[in-house]
């Protein structure tokens, strides 16, 4: 159990310099998410919330709520760098989704929004958020460091 919390939790990036690079990363993402996708969850162009695209035929609510806190609970989660690697999931599917399904068959120029944020969050996944985090106090905490 300590090996799983180490792996979600641990993320130094070995210097300060990569530390500062990825809180600044990580919080220029998900504000950006948050900003452009997250807020069309509460109002969208015309002043009503945005319809989110069911392609995997999941029931309503649930493809709603996934879509809601992929774009608006997970980028606050990120900029907090609080149990970042399990939060990012969420996202991760949602982004995946949009390129692999609901814009297949658009132009590169459509495709390149989830395929950017998909590669993102991947990072952040494979990368934790950073020594600059809660995570890392987290563990610090956990660990007596």
């Amino acid at each position: 159990m300590n090996d799983i919390i180490k792996n979600l939790l641990y993320s130094d990036l070995g210097t300060p310099v990569a530390n500062w690079a990825m809180f600044a990363f990580r919080i220029l993402l998900a504000v950006e998410l948050f900003r452009v996708h997250g807020m069309k969850k509460f109002k969208g162009n015309d002043g009503k919330p945005e319809v989110v695209p069911n392609p995997l035929g999941l029931p309503q609510p649930i493809n709603n709520l996934v879509a809601m806190l992929s774009d608006t609970v997970v980028p606050l989660m990120v900029i907090l760098g609080l149990c970042t690697r399990v939060a990012v999931l969420p996202t991760i599917g949602v982004t995946a989704v949009g390129y692999f399904v609901v814009h297949r068959h658009d132009s590169i120029e459509v495709r390149d929004v989830p395929y950017v944020y998909t590669i993102c969050f991947l990072l952040l996944l494979a990368t934790g958020p950073g020594s600059i985090s809660f995570d890392q106090l987290i563990f610090n905490h956990f660990f007596n460091i």
